[in-house]
């Protein structure tokens, strides 16, 4: 097999990755269900909730990525918000699947730590992930609201929970591009309606 040009790789693997961003721009119901998941996180927040958020391997990383959006900040000074990554407490994570297994990992700290209003965010690319599938069942039992990011179909994950945003691809790096776009987004839009609504500096 003759190895792929470089620079032509580059090209094709940007153009890939904006045929999928296209893609989900022209489903309009998706567009209006990012909006949606925006306003109930603010919601959630606003009345003393938090959003936390968690996957594995590159979904880890953008659980985590997402999570600092929160607390930290996104494109605005405000106060620090109620984001966590369920992926960061490595004594907590080795504990549990040394306890409980692997698949316990998110479950057991949604149970510990989340409370009746909370969101919870499971990124899986499959949304077939054992570990996300127990932590969303875990996330309901506490009477959380339940998101998901996937790819297309959203796997088994998409029938349990509330709001189901599926990538438009079945390639993963393809998948995880848009879901840290559409993650950035939420970021935007919460922080610029509770900043907007004053009391957050």
């Amino acid at each position: 097999m003759t190895p792929a040009d470089p620079e032509r790789l580059v090209a094709t693997r940007i153009a890939d990755s904006v045929a999928v961003k296209q893609a989900f721009l022209r489903d309009q119901e998706s567009l209006r269900l990012v909006a949606e998941i925006a306003r109930l996180i603010t919601n959630s927040i606003r009345h003393g909730g938090k959003v936390f958020f968690f996957g594995n391997g590159g979904s880890a990383a953008d659980a985590q990525h997402l999570a600092a959006e929160l607390a930290g900040r996104y494109l605005l000074d405000r106060r620090g918000l109620p984001g966590l990554a369920l992926t960061t407490n490595t004594s907590s994570l080795t504990a549990i699947a040394n306890d409980y297994g692997y698949n316990a990992v998110f479950s057991r700290q949604l149970q510990a730590l989340a409370s009746p209003g909370d969101i919870a965010v499971a990124i899986s690319t499959s949304g077939n992930s054992p570990n996300i599938l127990l932590a969303v069942e875990a996330a309901r039992k506490k009477q959380l609201i339940t998101v998901a990011l996937t790819g297309a179909g959203g796997g088994k994950l998409k029938a349990l929970v509330d709001h189901c945003i599926c990538a438009p691809s079945e390639h993963p790096a393809r998948i995880q591009e848009l879901h840290i776009l559409i993650g950035h987004v939420l970021c935007e839009i919460v922080e610029q309606e509770l900043v907007k609504e004053g009391g957050m500096a």
